[in-house]
């Protein structure tokens, strides 16, 4: 029939054969006998609607269709659902919940079909609550506002029953709390203001019940592992039935109640606390206490000063068993026990940043423990040795031939590696560089370095560590000896090809840069005439290769290999220069006074005393002392010991070494005292006028690299500085300094 010959429906006869169609969708929900929809019942019902709704005015019925959808829910709800709810307590009421629920939804999905006509006209025109909406508003202010107390508290009841290790229906609890979410129909309120506010009030007092048992009763290990079983447990919890959002919620309440609570309780714990753990290198624990604390808020830092005092009280253990073991020799201290000490530190690194990088995950605070901790020991020094020289003593033990260590090519490297990484900690590099660079010297020149690679190897790792200022003349001093053999072999050749020149003993000459080495006194030695000869022709040579350098010699440096013709063998002794020239004296002379050895010599008293000393009361006696006393006097004379011999064909006379700690001292400061000046001179250059305070500071942060400057010389720097009409200070501000340009 075409839109003309439709016949009106009015109100009442529309509504009345609308209500069979709900009716029997009612029965469908409630499980009656009753058939399904078919296509034809679906169309009929929709078409109603849809004439019912465009019928000419005053038969359009739009508005009062729109009353009767929400009533026919408003019915159904008070006269079925309600009362099968109210009859039904605790699981059995939640589980009707949930089929009533779902039916409900199905009647809103039904019934917006049918009436869908009113959906995308009146209501798009009204601007009124979609229908979807309006069903489930029913259902909120009719069910849901009746009962979600309720509801609640069964859930929370179900919670704390599995808690206690009982089977719950897990599935029931998550179709309940979807209830909670959706009845919020795209907002979160219901959920978070009707049941997990509650929720969590609970969690956290139920932990906060177990928390004060197990802190009595458990280790701190013990504690720990059910600290992580919770929130392990608490983060199931969450994927399978709450809502995803409470996770970080109820993690923090979990957290604060085990943690915050009795966090310092569980971390000083006598026998089983932090301190015991790192006692007893309880790795996996201590790694379950980083992860845990790390969750709260500032969890980490008392585990961090634990640790840093656990570390620090290790060191300093350490430079306590030297300090004893070196007091106990009474004599000089025993170099082993002092290259144990270094060893042992290295060691401790070793393990405690092994520590930082596996138990507590490379975290920054304990970077920063581990550094603190070691700058604390590491700057003590033992026995009057200073830190930075027992360091640089362990090095030349490790670079040089016949080093005590004994070690593969790749432990020398890691142990050199490991060497820089605690010279890190050790506020005083420039002394350290100082020493380092006198025994790199002795190395070199003595032929006693093992290894050019590895020699180069730590150059490298230093200059990466504390800059190429650091390693220059370093790196100048192994260079140096590589153009000196070349020098070597240059000068063996010239003597090949010059027949005349011909220094009459084998001669090897190590030419170096005057900068890069240590500074050494060149003592005018009267040389014996043997010798004089041989620094002729060198000079004669090296004139052939360069006009501009001036060759000095230095002769305390030098080795001689010479015959003794003694009664029972003839024997090679390897002596100093020195010790040499003073030998050759008695090739003319029976019997030598001490002041004629003296004056033919030219030399001090002290290396006179020295190399007597070496030659006449050590262990070989080449020359014979009269009188016999263990100590050289200026009235003492020698003569030629001609009865000397010894099971070896070549001996070896050493002389024994001069204490050069002192001059490195020394040379230090008076460096260090250049660097304060140059570093004052070039902040006061770009701020032209500067208080004394940030002054002092900005100096002791430009020089921190290299070592520590004392606050007193600075102080004296200053001072000097403004003497020298560097700085001046203001007239009206004492405090106040002024550059001077």
């Amino acid at each position: 029939m075409t839109m003309n010959e439709r016949k009106m429906i009015d109100l009442e006869q529309g509504w009345e054969f609308m209500q069979k169609g709900i009716t029997k969708l009612k029965n469908i929900l409630e499980g009656l006998p009753e058939p399904q929809f078919s296509s034809e019942d679906y169309m009929m019902l929709y078409t109603t609607i849809y004439n019912m709704c465009t019928q000419k005015p005053p038969h359009d019925y739009s508005q009062q269709l729109y009353d009767k959808y929400r009533e026919a829910f408003e019915d159904y709800i008070t006269s079925m659902v309600l009362p099968s709810l109210r009859e039904k307590h605790d699981e059995f009421m939640l589980r009707e919940l949930v089929k009533r629920w779902t039916n409900h939804k199905v009647m809103v999905r039904w019934l917006s079909r049918f009436f869908h006509y009113l959906d995308r006209y009146f209501i798009a025109r009204r601007s009124l609550s979609p229908l979807n909406e309006v069903g489930l508003t029913c259902f909120r202010n009719l069910v849901y506002l009746e009962l979600n107390g309720k509801v609640r508290d069964a859930v929370i009841s179900l919670i704390d029953q599995e808690r206690e290790g009982e089977q719950i229906d897990r599935a029931l609890l998550k179709n309940i709390l979807d209830i909670f979410v959706e009845i919020g129909m795209g907002q979160m309120d219901y959920y978070e203001n009707d049941f997990e506010d509650a929720m969590l009030k609970d969690t956290a007092a139920y932990y906060s019940r177990k928390a004060s048992n197990w802190i009595l009763e458990d280790s701190c290990p013990d504690y720990m592992l059910k600290a992580e079983e919770c929130l392990k447990r608490e983060k199931e919890r969450v994927s399978h039935y709450l809502h995803s959002s409470s996770e970080p919620k109820l993690l923090e309440k979990v957290q604060n109640e085990l943690l915050s609570v009795y966090g310092n309780q569980l971390l000083e714990k006598e026998h089983s606390g932090c301190h015991a753990l790192l006692r007893d290198d309880k790795v996996n624990d201590l790694s379950r206490m980083f992860r845990l604390f790390s969750k709260i808020p500032r969890g980490l830092e008392p585990v961090s000063s634990i640790f840093k005092q656990h570390v620090t009280g290790e060191g300093t253990a350490l430079v306590k068993q030297a300090e004893d073991a070196a007091s106990n020799k009474k004599v000089q201290p025993d170099s082993v026990g002092l290259q144990v000490f270094v060893r042992k530190v290295i060691e401790l690194h070793d393990k405690y940043l092994a520590y930082v990088s596996d138990c507590f995950q490379n975290h920054t605070l304990f970077h920063k423990a581990l550094k603190e901790a070691f700058e604390i020991f590491c700057n003590k020094g033992v026995s009057g040795s200073s830190s930075a020289e027992l360091l640089a003593t362990f090095c030349d033990n490790i670079l040089k031939k016949g080093g005590s260590e004994k070690l593969s090519d790749e432990a020398i490297e890691e142990t050199l590696e490991k060497v820089v990484k605690v010279l890190a900690y050790i506020s005083d590099k420039d002394l350290f560089a100082e020493f380092y660079r006198k025994k790199l010297a002795r190395r070199l020149l003595f032929d006693k370095s093992a290894n050019d690679d590895h020699e180069r190897s730590i150059l490298t790792k230093l200059k990466q560590q504390c800059g190429g200022q650091f390693t220059s003349k370093m790196e100048g001093m192994v260079t140096d000896l590589t153009l000196a053999r070349e020098n070597q072999t240059s000068f063996e050749e010239y003597l090949g090809n010059n027949a005349n020149a011909n220094p009459g003993i084998d001669l090897t000459v190590t030419v170096l840069t005057t900068g890069f080495w240590p500074s050494y006194k060149s003592f005018d030695l009267n040389l014996p005439v043997e010798m004089v000869k041989c620094v002729e022709v060198f000079r004669e040579f090296y004139q052939t290769k360069t006009k501009h350098r001036k060759i000095t010699w230095i002769y305390s440096l030098g080795t001689c290999n010479l015959i003794g013709k003694f009664e029972p063998k003839t024997m090679e002794l390897i002596v100093t220069t020195y010790q040499a020239s003073a030998l050759l004296l008695f090739n003319t002379a029976d019997r030598l006074s001490y002041s004629e050895i003296m004056a033919q010599l030219n030399l001090t008293d002290d290396d006179v005393v020295r190399l007597l000393h070496s030659l006449s009361c050590a262990k070989y006696k080449i020359l014979i002392k009269d009188p016999n006393t263990k100590t050289i006097s200026p009235t003492d004379s020698f003569e030629f010991n001609t009865k000397f011999t010894d099971k070896m064909r070549r001996i070896k006379i050493p002389l024994p070494p001069v204490d050069e700690k002192k001059k490195v001292i020394e040379d230090v400061d008076k460096d260090r005292r250049y660097a304060i000046d140059a570093s004052i001179v070039r902040i006061m250059k770009s701020r032209k006028t500067l208080c004394h305070q940030p002054l002092v500071m900005e100096c002791v942060a430009q020089l921190g690299r290299m070592f520590k400057p004392d606050i007193k010389a600075i102080k004296k720097r200053i001072e000097d500085l403004i003497s020298r009409d560097y700085l001046e200070r203001d007239k009206d501000n004492p405090n106040l300094f002024r550059y001077l340009a």
